[in-house]
């Protein structure tokens, strides 16, 4: 068969797949909750104000009217500014990811309608007026996207099938991951590659499918959206070619760059001579972004301090009463290549659980077969009490650790804060994650916590530091408000 032909061949067997409208059902939903965002922000500016204000000479009918004529221009910002496009490709993105092109998109907005207003002389806004409804639609928009983007993940088009091209170790991981994250909607049928590749703890029973030529086959009969190129054992031009297929007939295709341990979320991609290139910034966090991030830690601390003290009342006296021993249990952890400190938590255990800690060895998960023997983890750990089995579900027994970033031992956002026998396997790279001080929460904690592998977490804390910016630490911050609220942010 002729190249041009076995192309043809090859785009006729795609056709045939039927795709799930993700991306249909994910941008009605957040135009529709950005056009209720908007009514809800200016219903509620209405009822505050009323009537007629300073410089209006038109009813309020008529003000109505007019908002409502100005809504496509909302939406067209919004288009412009890809908050409809986004999560139809992005597997983990969230409202918090939509923060800065919301705040955009209603400052924008407003001032827009101010402009045209004072230009054509048809209105004076006043200005308290415009400020509450600029405040209210970034709220409101936030919220409801919140809601559609919930609504959406529950609906049988977001679910996506999902093949893994490649059985190496990234491609595993990839698959093991989206296995642990069913709100990404990726349900993972299996691999495709000409070999097996190891066997990795927890995608077992994911089957090798078949070779890169039966991709257009299996695309058609397992009705795939989506396919995620790992490193398989093709050639060059063989891969590209069926990129290039998937990606003219409407299949998402995502692909595992090379070196993931070094790519992140904050990496520049740009071009020299047409050759697409990753720029890798130097870490040099100078005097001001660490005095940026020492001020947002004291001001949230204290404030987080002052809010919480009648909660941290009532939980000294629950674990007062659910066993004899301190409030409080301090931990030795690390806080540099010379320092160490002692962290703070409320005691969820036993007062002698450090003392029984060898009776229990044998449950140490990590320690069968297929764990990590660099941590320490026991399920439905016997020495845990039953008010501390619910302040470690909702990690409300870490909260004293403000105490620790008050005392500037801590950051809220920060690499894993590890106890000593755990820091003796951090080696050669892995040490740049001591430049910034442990954190309260990071990239550990959002991207699984207790559930990853020492190796893992390292790598997460190495690529934290070297992408740190404030705009990562709010976002982290942001992203473990939910899983907090959701009991799965799991335990130091």
């Amino acid at each position: 068969m002729s190249s041009i032909g076995q192309s043809i061949g090859v785009s006729a067997a795609y056709a045939t797949s039927t795709s799930r409208p993700r991306g249909w059902l994910i941008r009605r939903a957040l135009l529709a909750a950005d056009v209720i965002g908007l009514v809800l922000a200016f219903a509620v500016t209405e009822n505050i104000f009323g009537g007629i204000t300073k410089g209006q000479s038109f009813s309020t009918r008529a003000e109505v009217g007019l908002f409502l004529l100005t809504l496509p221009v909302w939406i067209l910002l919004a288009k412009l500014y890809g908050l409809y496009d986004r999560d139809e490709s992005r597997t983990d993105h969230r409202t918090v990811d939509d923060l800065a092109g919301v705040f955009h998109l209603t400052t924008v907005g407003t001032w827009v309608v101010i402009a045209g207003a004072r230009v054509t002389n048809f209105a004076h806004p006043y200005l308290v007026r415009v400020t509450v409804f600029w405040a209210l639609a970034i709220a409101s928009i936030v919220v409801t996207r919140t809601i559609a983007r919930r609504i959406c993940r529950q609906h049988s088009s977001y679910l996506q099938n999902t093949l893994v091209v490649g059985t190496g170790r990234e491609a595993r991981l990839i698959a093991k991951r989206l296995e642990q994250h069913p709100e990404f909607g990726l349900r993972v049928l299996g691999f495709v590659d000409s070999g097996t590749g190891p066997t990795a703890a927890g995608v077992e029973h994911l089957p090798v499918l078949g070779t890169l030529d039966d991709l257009p086959w299996l695309v058609r009969s397992k009705d795939v959206d989506r396919v995620i190129m790992g490193f398989p054992n093709a050639g060059h031009r063989d891969v590209l070619r069926q990129i290039r297929e998937l990606n003219a007939i409407g299949v998402q295709v995502d692909v595992i760059p090379r070196f993931p341990e070094l790519i992140g979320p904050e990496v520049d991609v740009h071009t020299a001579g047409g050759v697409t290139l990753w720029s890798l910034r130097p870490f040099r966090l100078s005097r001001s972004s660490r005095a940026l991030k020492r001020a947002a830690d004291l001001v949230l601390a204290s404030f987080g301090l002052l809010l919480l003290a009648p909660v941290f009342a009532v939980i000294a006296i629950l674990v007062k009463l659910e066993s004899p021993g301190p409030v409080f249990f301090r931990q030795e952890r690390i806080l540099d290549s010379r320092r160490t400190f002692r962290m703070w938590k409320f005691r969820t255990m036993v007062a002698d659980a450090d003392e029984r800690k060898h009776e229990f060895a044998h449950l140490n998960v990590h320690a069968q077969e297929g764990g990590d023997g660099k941590m320490f983890k026991i399920r439905n750990d016997p020495r845990i009490t039953r008010v501390g089995r619910v302040l470690r579900r909702y990690s409300i027994d870490e909260l004293p650790q403000l105490l620790n970033v008050l005392a500037g031992e801590m950051s809220l956002v920060g690499p894993r804060p590890l106890i000593p026998e755990e820091h003796a396997f951090v080696t050669a790279w892995r040490r740049r994650r001591l430049e910034l001080k442990p954190g309260v929460t990071g990239l550990w904690q959002v991207n699984g916590r207790s559930n990853l592998p020492f190796e893992e977490m390292v790598a997460l804390d190495y690529r934290y530091v070297t992408n740190w910016s404030p705009w990562l630490d709010l976002a982290l911050m942001l992203k473990t408000v939910p899983l907090v609220l959701r009991g799965t942010a799991g335990a130091q």
